[in-house]
């Protein structure tokens, strides 16, 4: 395993480290493409066939539950950001391997590296608890109850904050490297390259936050993996010889993690928005006017071609408005390279873009909060969404603490051990006397999930026979 402190000769060297094709957690090493399919192609295939994955179907983007078609899903909003992070990858890799004296290493493609991230993207929401953010939301207020304070104090401060600040994309990288495909034997397997550029964040919750201000989830800062998996985020680090963070005691970002987070940022950022209008929250001139900003043109007016519908002049806009930001974006990839290798880059990518495209994704994501998010519809969705995860964990994380040798449990709760076993047998395991454990397991058995699921069997355990909305 490679010291995170080893001296890199050049940048070409330093991009072997990040392109590294072992397999996290995998006894054997592969050679980085001993064939047409490369080790890449196979996480990307091998994420498209997990159970995680199909989840994603019917799990909220912005909009839970909704009966109207052709809204996304956290499954075509990945799918999406996938393509955009494909072509993100190639062009960067592209026009960095004119900027490198001795090129990219070895083996190594731009076709590979838009592999890596394509992959990526496609796991970047596969921890997402049913209802979106809002049921991270849900998760960190039940935990942060005055009612179970006596539970959180028998936990070190980094197993409580797992639970106080909860996250879906430490979720995420639980469900990667150890639940999904082999439980506790490595989970999915994936590269090295791939999971480094799926972590937004490679630090534990005690590297962002304090446990005194973690009973208000508002201030939670983000974080990408759990106490639990600690050990295989220091693996992976050794791995890619990712530099210590300069703000934290954690680790800096893979730097294809921010070409991640820019495709992300760019669906978000402009099909978000066509939903917005497809459920009369947006009207068209409002989102015209965005993608103009963004290609870099001042119409005279706006109003739709005489020939086009909304749908069709939108997705003209919307084409050119991704050219124009894909463009950008790995200019400021290409220009910030060093930094991005040091682990010193401030801000996103997008912060290092002319000023046309920053007041165009800032003024979609401002449009977004006040138009969309605030909206009375999906307000009252996510008081529905709260109310539901919050019977979910009423009635299953007690189960953690509840040991049946030592006094008999209730007729519920028997019940309710019925339901969750088939899940701890498929993943090997077994509700023991460590609590913070169990509930880790127990959360594994409620975020997977998905809204209908969810709803469901919430409405249940309150005495209503589950109906789908």
């Amino acid at each position: 395993m490679l010291s995170t402190s080893t001296p890199l000769s050049s940048s070409t060297t330093q991009w072997s480290h990040l392109l590294n094709s072992q397999r996290l957690g995998a006894s054997k090493k592969f050679n980085a493409n001993t064939s047409t399919r490369s080790q890449f192609h196979k996480d990307y295939d091998r994420l498209v066939f997990s159970h995680s994955f199909r989840q994603l179907n019917q799990k909220t983007q912005v909009h839970p539950l909704t009966n109207q078609l052709g809204i996304h899903t956290r499954l075509t909003h990945s799918l999406e950001v996938s393509c955009i992070g494909r072509s993100l990858g190639m062009m960067a890799a592209e026009k960095l391997h004119g900027k490198l004296t001795s090129g990219l290493p070895a083996g190594i493609s731009p076709y590979d590296v838009g592999v890596i991230v394509q992959a990526a993207c496609l796991a970047h929401d596969i921890g997402n608890p049913p209802f979106g953010h809002a049921g991270e939301y849900a998760i960190r207020d039940w935990f942060s109850h005055s009612d179970r304070h006596a539970i959180l104090q028998n936990m070190s401060s980094n197993e409580q904050l797992d639970l106080l600040a909860y996250e879906g994309n430490a979720q995420g990288f639980r469900l990667l490297a150890r639940n999904e495909h082999h439980p506790d034997k490595g989970g999915m397997r994936l590269t090295c390259a791939t999971l480094g550029a799926f972590m937004k964040y490679p630090w534990l919750a005690t590297h962002s936050n304090d446990i005194n201000d973690k009973h208000h989830h508002h201030n939670v800062q983000k974080f990408g993996c759990f106490y639990s998996e600690s050990a295989q985020l220091e693996e992976l680090a050794a791995c890619l010889n990712l530099p210590r963070s300069t703000q934290h005691d954690g680790f800096a970002r893979h730097p294809l993690a921010y070409l991640l987070e820019a495709a992300d940022d760019i669906c978000y950022a402009l099909i978000d928005l066509e939903d917005g209008i497809n459920l009369n929250m947006l009207t068209y001139s409002e989102v015209a006017a965005i993608f103009y900003e963004l290609i870099g043109e001042r119409p005279s007016g706006i109003s739709l071609p005489a020939h086009m519908s909304v749908r069709q002049s939108l997705a003209s806009l919307r084409a050119r408005a991704m050219m124009r930001l894909i463009n950008a974006v790995t200019d400021a990839f290409v220009a910030n390279s060093e930094a991005l290798l040091a682990g010193t880059l401030n801000g996103s990518l997008f912060t290092h873009c002319d000023a046309h495209v920053q007041n165009g994704i800032n003024q979609a994501k401002q449009l977004a909060r006040e138009k969309i998010f605030n909206h009375p519809s999906k307000v009252r969705m996510e008081l529905m969404a709260n109310q539901c995860l919050h019977r979910l964990l009423d009635a299953f994380i007690p189960l953690a603490w509840t040991n049946e040798k030592a006094a008999p449990i209730s007729f519920e709760q028997q019940r309710l051990l019925m339901l969750l076993q088939p899940h701890l047998d498929e993943h090997r395991q077994v509700l023991s006397d460590n609590v913070y454990h169990n509930i880790l397991n127990i959360l594994d058995f409620i975020t997977g999930m998905n809204d209908h699921e969810a709803y469901r069997l919430a409405q249940e355990l309150q005495g209503h026979w589950g109906t789908m909305v």
